[in-house]
């Protein structure tokens, strides 16, 4: 592939899981839909209409649309159709890149002489998935990957949009600035207030001021995007190099027994999740993100991988109450996140001398030998019963959550 080709496609299924349960209801055909119980999971184009979000308690959802109708979710039905979805994707060319469970990047260049050129093998897959499996897609068609997806954002809803080779500026100057990769709500309020709102302003600031405002690396990277300079290729099949979850919070009163309580729970499931992949990982990031959407990062690099749910609970802990207590004057936690890096094969338990002690963060001292034997039979009754069969006290008997279990182990991915 070429830059003079447009033959990067990014596919994604338009408000996927309530598209699923009106395609499985056909009584909820048009109507607003939100996925969830005590707080909406995803919402329909019709409940979008009327301001409904996904994270938004179903009391807040309710005001805004009286006509509502809430369904509980079929997971399964969600798994199938999203897996079936890449199927047809797979049958115009190898090169997929699935994202999520709902989205994907393909490279065409080597399927054009057999289907066409990148918008007639999108206009094909967006038939295709109509007709076959009865889902709303849309696809952006470009010479890069970002472009692509910024492409089918304004797509959406249920549409192709194709940006030609040569007509990229026309595309990008006059769209704001969120739709960029990266762009929150702190890094998009941060560049209006020094008035730049679109992708062409932001293209016009010099490599210095951006740096200044938002930060060396995500200056450079946003200054990157908006010049449309994205060399990433297409991963099929892309290694992973990091595994995270996060967790909403609304607005919980900063204090270290919530965050422990939370930090236990995202530990349990990214240890869990490295051990199904044989993996372990040396370095621990935590994400707290205040009120205001200020968002601050800590991480530690340690010795040996990291595998162990005990294990990581306590560095992650660490990390969020060093956080907390580098900003006293916050007063909410809005967000916190866990993720493990720098990943490395999980290896056979080597025993440490006596002389080392018993520290239990080193996997061959006795208490170590017992965390992970605590894990391995955790992982195999989960594997026979189900994730809720078993668990730690301190997540078991921890705060409710609003999100099912299964949600979440469709909505996460782990990192490129």
């Amino acid at each position: 592939m070429t830059k003079d080709d447009a033959s990067i496609l990014h596919a994604d299924l338009d408000s996927f899981y309530a598209s699923v349960e009106q395609l499985l209801d056909p009584r909820l055909a048009g109507l607003p839909v939100a996925v969830g119980t005590g707080v909406v999971l995803a919402a329909s184009y019709e409940a979008k209409a009327y301001g409904v979000r996904s994270g938004m308690p179903a009391r807040r959802a309710r005001e805004l649309c009286p006509r509502l109708r809430f369904v509980g979710g079929n997971f399964r039905e969600y798994q199938r159709l999203g897996d079936a979805v890449m199927g047809v994707l797979g049958d115009f060319t190898p090169r997929v890149e699935r994202v999520s469970i709902d989205e994907a990047f393909l490279d065409v260049s080597g399927a054009r002489h057999l289907f066409g050129d990148g918008a007639r093998i999108a206009g094909e897959i967006r038939r295709r998935v109509r007709e076959e499996l009865g889902l709303p897609i849309s696809v952006g068609v470009a010479t890069t990957k970002h472009l692509a997806k910024i492409a089918s954002q304004v797509a959406k809803p249920d549409g192709l949009v194709v940006v030609e080779p040569g007509s990229e500026r026309g595309f990008l100057d006059p769209l704001p600035v969120g739709l960029l990769w990266g762009v929150g709500p702190a890094t998009r309020a941060r560049l209006e207030e020094r008035g730049i709102r679109t992708i062409g302003e932001l293209a016009r600031v010099s490599p210095a001021v951006l740096r200044g405002l938002v930060g060396r690396a995500t200056g450079s990277r946003l200054g990157a995007l908006a010049a449309n300079d994205d060399g990433r290729a297409v991963a099929p099949g892309r290694r992973v190099a990091s595994v995270g979850a996060q967790s909403a919070l609304g607005r919980c009163p900063v204090g270290e027994a919530p965050v422990r309580e939370t930090i236990a729970f995202l530990a349990d499931r990214v240890a869990s999740r490295l051990r199904a992949k044989g993996r372990a990982g040396r370095t621990v990031t935590v994400r707290v993100r205040f009120g205001g959407m200020r968002s601050v990062t800590r991480s530690v690099t340690v010795p040996s991988g990291v595998a162990t749910t005990l294990t990581l609970t306590e560095l992650a802990v660490g990390l969020a109450c060093g956080a907390l207590a580098d900003h006293p004057g916050e007063r909410e936690v809005t967000l916190l996140g866990v993720s493990v890096s720098n990943l490395v094969p999980e290896a056979p338990v080597q025993l440490e001398l006596p002389l080392a002690g018993d520290d239990p963060r080193q996997a061959g001292t006795p208490s170590g030998l017992a965390r992970r034997a605590v894990d391995r039979a955790l992982d195999e009754v989960r594997a026979r019963f189900g994730r809720d069969a078993v668990g730690h006290g301190s997540v078991v008997f921890g705060p409710r959550r609003g999100v099912p279990d299964a949600f979440r182990a469709l909505a996460e991915r782990d990192g490129p």
